[in-house]
């Protein structure tokens, strides 16, 4: 894929700070002279081709709330099935699957320790399987921007 010097300015000064402002699609626009409509179009663009995944805020959940990473160990024709399970809680995020015993892995944030242990519960009682919590013990914080 080619891109424009413009593309690069976006992309590289958004990937880590995205505007905390009511209008942030704007703002951008105004950062990188252009209008919001062209980057909204980039933006949905680059997350259609499958370049971009996400676009928003990362919120340190231990701050505001509390999140722990789970995994669940289920027989691969039903892993689909149960990931969509899985998916339908809304306080779950980063559903990914891994070549393991344990092929569902995910984060699930709440207000606090106790209402993940409800939706771990939840999905245990929706899916038929344990969910192992790993909840966090030390934070680390890495750096996944990348100059484009």
């Amino acid at each position: 894929m080619e891109l424009t010097e413009q593309d690069r300015l976006l992309l590289n000064q958004f990937q880590q700070q995205l505007p905390a402002s009511i209008t942030p699609y704007a703002d951008m626009a105004v950062a990188c002279d252009m209008t919001e409509a062209e980057v909204l179009e980039r933006l949905q663009f680059w997350q259609d081709e499958g370049v971009l995944s996400r676009v928003g805020g990362v919120l340190n959940h231990q701050k505001v709330g509390s999140s722990t990473l789970a995994a669940l160990a289920v027989p691969d024709d039903l892993r689909d099935e149960m990931a969509l399970k899985v998916n339908s809680f809304p306080q779950v995020n980063h559903n990914y699957h891994r070549t393991h015993h344990y092929n569902i892995w995910f984060v699930v944030t709440g207000r606090d320790e106790q209402e993940i242990t409800q939706v771990l519960a939840d999905i245990e009682q929706e899916t038929g399987f344990k969910p192992l919590n790993l909840p966090m013990l030390q934070p680390f914080h890495l750096n996944l921007g990348f100059a484009i």
